[in-house]
């Protein structure tokens, strides 16, 4: 019995490799449509934990893991023996760069490495983890076929992107469409039939390549645009014109313009390194990506930017940068979230402290600092108690991630000095010079 009628009766066994903020809503939807799901993960106690009920992403419910659990048809495992058991095993695992910014595949590497003794015909493996066009062929197909699989006629392969938006309510994994390109049209066939069982709408696309080009360009898309508004924002503050009135007047347009908004830097596990993605493999084609590279540029500027502007602001009090004391508001990359790959604030905290100031940091949905791989300084540092007594003990207060629990009239009453990153506290009414925009 092949993939598509065993998808069909309900009797396919459906492996997701990596329980992260991609991976494990993914398996959770494959356990809700009656296929029996094995969430795989290196981390004893993530799998713990997905196992009795919990969960250990915020906007993840417990009870959503639970009713998985409850239903029979979900399971989280170490054991990676456990992909013969299944007809599809998707990969969801980080590609993040070097210190040289390059692509980094070894999890991607290690994960199908660790996969091989344990395939069988008749399978299908998707990698859904962004990386650089060609990586599917290149990477994935040429170890699948050492182990004398035959790609599109007795094993499937594919790479169908992540769309994750984590916090945002208007989309779901499996209301945002889902693009999807085969080796061959078997291939293709098989992985739409997987994916058609999750997601409202499937896009396939004529190739791996063309699929992985496509998240990159989405990505891209939006790093090119940030970084522009990101430079808009210097050349307007220079200009005594305050740039998000100047948004919300373009925006006004109907058409030819989409809003993007500037902020202390890019931050999650996509805008920030996707685009180096293609940059790099560009390069094998002697192609000079000078917009994503410029814009790269800008973005990675912002955090010195908005440090400049902390030290202005506390020269005006007549303060210096060293010695004092520093509150970044929101650890989390984005609103709402506790998710803090790659975030800005990150960037912000080392420079300041590096510069001499006692810095620390309250975010509602971070309430200890993660484990990092380039800021371990950090790591295990609580997050500052939300009272008047310790805000206004401040020299300066940094909103980098406006968080709608933060309450902003508390922090106008507190903060005697607010460098706003995000213009949270715009039309809001504050002392003269106690609110800086960045």
């Amino acid at each position: 019995m092949g993939l598509t009628e065993k998808l069909s009766r309900n009797e396919a066994v459906v492996a997701v490799i990596g329980m992260g903020y991609v991976g494990l809503p993914l398996a959770l939807n494959f356990a809700r449509a009656g296929l029996r799901t094995v969430g795989i993960d290196i981390d004893p106690a993530k799998v713990d934990t997905l196992n009795a009920g919990g969960s250990y992403i915020e906007h993840i419910a417990a009870d959503r893991i639970a009713a998985a659990r409850k239903s029979g048809n979900f399971e989280a495992s170490v054991d990676f023996s456990r992909i013969a058991e299944a007809d599809a095993i998707v990969i969801c695992v980080p590609t993040p760069l070097t210190k040289h910014r390059d692509p980094d595949l070894s999890y991607v590497v290690k994960t199908i490495e660790a996969a091989l003794p344990h395939l069988r015909a008749g399978q299908l493996v998707s990698l859904e983890s962004t990386t650089y066009p060609g990586t599917t062929e290149e990477e994935l197909r040429p170890r699948i076929e050492s182990r004398g699989f035959r790609i599109g006629e007795d094993f499937s392969l594919v790479f169908s992107p992540e769309r994750e938006d984590p916090g945002n309510p208007d989309f779901t994994n499996s209301t945002i469409p889902k693009v999807i390109g085969g080796v061959t049209p078997s291939c293709l066939e098989a992985g739409v039939a997987l994916y058609g069982r999750v997601c409202e709408r499937v896009v396939p696309v004529s190739s791996p390549a063309t699929a992985e080009f496509t998240k990159l360009l989405e990505n891209i898309y939006r790093a090119v645009n940030i970084g522009l508004v990101n430079e808009m924002k210097v050349v307007a503050d220079e200009m005594g014109v305050d740039i998000w009135e100047v948004i919300e007047a373009a925006k006004t347009k109907p058409f030819g313009y989409t809003a993007f908004y500037p902020g202390p830097g890019l931050g999650g596990h996509c805008i920030p390194i996707d685009p180096f993605y293609l940059t790099w493999k560009a390069r094998e084609y002697n192609i000079h990506t000078r917009f994503i590279e410029i814009a790269g540029e800008v973005n990675e500027s912002m955090p010195r930017y908005v440090v400049g502007k902390v030290t202005e602001a506390l020269n005006d009090h007549g303060k210096p940068l060293r010695g004092s004391r520093i509150l970044i508001l929101g650890l989390a990359y984005k609103s709402d979230v506790d998710d803090c790959r790659e975030s800005p604030s990150f960037k912000l905290m080392d420079l300041l402290a590096d510069q001499g100031a006692e810095v620390d940091y309250h975010d509602p949905h971070v309430p200890k600092v993660p484990q990092t791989r380039e800021h371990a300084r950090w790591t295990g540092k609580p997050s500052a108690e939300w009272n008047e007594k310790t805000l206004s003990a401040y020299d300066c207060v940094v909103i980098s991630t406006a968080h709608k629990a933060y309450r902003l009239e508390e922090i106008l009453a507190w903060c005697e000095t607010i460098i706003d990153t995000r213009n949270a506290l715009g039309g809001l009414e504050s002392r003269p010079g106690q609110v800086i925009k960045a």
